[in-house]
């Protein structure tokens, strides 16, 4: 059973409080106000929404005299039945749900704070050069997680990003891992290992991301501004016009970091940076093309074409290819040295995932090897890298080898992990998600990392990023993309899932996503389709539409008041068919609209292998036609002459 606690004070702010007493017990506390509840601790230095081992976190507030009203609701509810997710086939889901309700969520500092460090570290430091915050929403499956992760993109668009379009990259309760000087007074800075300049692209990958899952097109225009500015700032980094932009640093030997593994010294041309870039580019495109900008859409894409070309070329021509270790280094300095040839896991798993990497062979080989060394030493999970970097690229308490980013295991990189595998060996995809369901099962992920010898929990921290593997299974296993038009399907699952039945929340419409081996499905209350590859799906009440593989656009759209059931057993240029029944008892009008036909041509449709009509498609390739439903399945064939 679950509790639902509603407090209803107009005009007036409400906070809630949730802490474990010193007898283990659950307290809740609720405090109505004139006006928001601020922090004790709110300086130039600290900033803190959370101290171990207190409550003493916020500033008293004054409370004229005089009468107020609140009213409190108290409802029980069936946990189940309201977030149940579904059956679960060859995976633990009870295992899946928790660690989604709980090590995904732990990020949550509040509204305007969303990151992937826990609320309860230290410092408390938010990294904005985290691309997966808004993906760990699509898992978590939560309407209150993306309207929260709105307001705090709203708070970074106002706060975090300079007039020049510099993201900064962290937030913090307090300034001690700051470059000195390099702070706001709202807690954004510059880290003290260097100029980390994946923030910029990963605002816009989140913000991109969050959109598709909302579908709010006045929000994301709202953005639309700050991410143009934080794309052309990076994109005019690229000042030898190679398509590969470069860092703040020349050479290792300024010994600053970059990206993400902070302590490691990549500097002027870095792949993880790059990448990262080339995800941004290719989802922002999409969206300036629906918000009109055709100009914008094109220099994104451009740039993008341009990046993907050069990243790809051998280290010798310029590019990042390694043909000796066979895979995708982690940076060039300035002087042509090459860096980052042992592997780097995130490196190599965003060029495929991200679709920078796609020659069949180089993935073969990249995925291969990782997976030979993975057994060789029985890890449970991928490390940041598989063999040790260079002496002098890192800190130098980062050697020997394996220590912290040089070697350890950082569940972060799970979702891209899995995606990487899912599409090349599903089983190998499946075997390290449910490596990280038995490691939960041990220790709840309580952790920062794992070491690389014992693969024991380090770290004073918790991150969110530890349900990523979790994140992996929806959206590349089991294929559940919810995009800004349709609800995107793409499995790939194997023999020990089928039979497998996701409960999916698709703006605010519950979904029944079945997954068996080559026959895939999606149904709300009114309608279902089946298909036995990838498809959209897309309803609002009484119409229904189907895109075909991964199209943005409606490929078959049915109007009608019945309830219908259809499987897809072709769809090409000339032969267009499916079954479709009804458990209506009585007969309702179907209208149907076929589109992206050839134009201006005739079809001949065929019910029960019967002519049933002849109908020439417009210039635009569409034609339309009606028939009725009937609870008996049909067989409807369009076939071009």
């Amino acid at each position: 059973k679950g509790l639902s606690v509603v407090v209803t004070a107009p005009e007036k702010e409400v906070a809630m409080n949730y802490t474990r007493t010193v007898k283990d017990r659950l307290a809740y506390s609720i405090a109505v106000l004139p006006k928001k509840m601020l922090p004790r601790f709110d300086s130039g230095t600290q900033r803190r929404r959370y101290i171990r081992d207190t409550t003493d976190v916020w500033a008293p507030v004054t409370i004229g005299a005089g009468t107020d009203k609140q009213t409190i609701t108290l409802t029980y509810f069936d946990f189940n039945e309201q977030y149940g997710r579904g059956k679960f086939v060859g995976i633990n889901g009870e295992q899946a749900s928790a660690v989604l309700n709980t090590i995904a969520r732990i990020g949550v500092i509040d509204k305007q704070h969303f990151g992937g460090n826990s609320w309860h570290t230290p410092y408390g430091p938010i990294c904005l050069h985290e691309q997966y915050i808004a993906q760990i929403g699509l898992a978590i499956n939560d309407q209150t997680y993306l309207k929260g992760y709105q307001q705090c993109l709203d708070f970074y668009r106002d706060n975090a990003i300079g007039p020049d379009g510099r993201v900064l990259p962290r937030w913090a309760y307090s300034n001690e891992d700051a470059m000195p000087g390099k702070f706001t007074d709202k807690g954004f800075y510059e880290a003290q290992w260097g100029y980390l300049l994946d923030s910029n692209p990963d605002i816009v990958t989140n913000v991109s991301e969050l959109y598709d899952q909302t579908g709010d097109i006045s929000w994301v225009k709202t953005q639309q501004q700050s991410c143009e500015k934080a794309l052309d700032w990076i994109i005019n980094r690229d000042v030898n016009h190679n398509g590969l932009v470069e860092m703040m640093t020349d050479s290792m030997q300024q010994k600053r970091g970059s990206d993400w593994i902070d302590i490691i010294w990549a500097s002027y041309e870095n792949a993880f940076v790059n990448a990262k870039l080339y995800h941004a580019l290719v989802l922002w495109a999409n969206i300036e093309k629906q918000l009109g900008n055709i100009a914008k859409e094109k220099q994104y894409n451009a740039f993008a074409k341009k990046l993907k070309s050069n990243f790809n070329k051998d280290t010798t021509e310029g590019g990042f290819w390694d043909k000796e270790n066979k895979c995708y280094v982690h940076w060039r300095d300035k002087n042509g040295s090459i860096h980052g040839r042992n592997m780097v896991i995130p490196v190599n798993f965003m060029a495929i995932a991200y679709g920078i990497c796609d020659d069949a062979a180089r993935t073969k080989t990249i995925l291969d090897t990782i997976e030979t060394q993975m057994q060789n030493e029985h890890l449970f999970f991928w490390p940041l890298c598989m063999t040790t970097y260079a002496k002098g690229e890192g800190n130098d308490w980062q050697f020997p080898f394996p220590a912290y980013e040089n070697g350890d295991i950082f569940l972060s990189w799970g979702a891209l992990g899995v995606k990487a595998y899912a599409a090349y060996k599903p089983e190998l995809a499946v075997k390290y998600v449910k490596n990280v369901l038995a490691q939960y099962a041990k220790d709840g992920l309580a952790f920062q990392r794992y070491g690389r010898v014992k693969q024991d929990g380090l770290g004073d921290d918790i991150l969110s990023g530890n349900s990523l593997s979790i994140v992996g299974l929806y959206q590349a296993i089991y294929g559940i993309n919810p995009l800004y038009n349709r609800f995107y399907l793409n499995p790939h699952i194997t023999n020990e899932l089928a039979g497998t039945q996701v409960r999916y929340h698709y703006r605010n419409q519950p979904l029944v996503i079945d997954l068996a081996m080559n026959s895939y499905s999606v149904s709300n209350k009114q309608f279902k389709i089946t298909d036995k590859s990838d498809f959209g799906f897309f309803c609002v009440k009484n119409d229904l539409a189907y895109f075909n593989g991964n199209s943005e656009n409606v490929a078959l759209k049915i109007a009608t008041q019945s309830n219908l059931m259809i499987d897809i057993k072709s769809w090409n240029r000339d032969l267009y068919s499916w079954t479709q029944s009804s458990q209506d008892m009585v007969s309702k009008k179907l209208v149907y609209t076929i589109n992206q036909l050839n134009p201006n041509r005739f079809y001949s449709i065929s019910i029960n292998n019967k002519l049933y009509q002849k109908i020439k498609s417009n210039g635009n390739g569409t034609l339309v036609f009606n028939y009725k439903t009937s609870k008996d399945a049909n067989e409807i064939v369009v076939a071009g002459k």
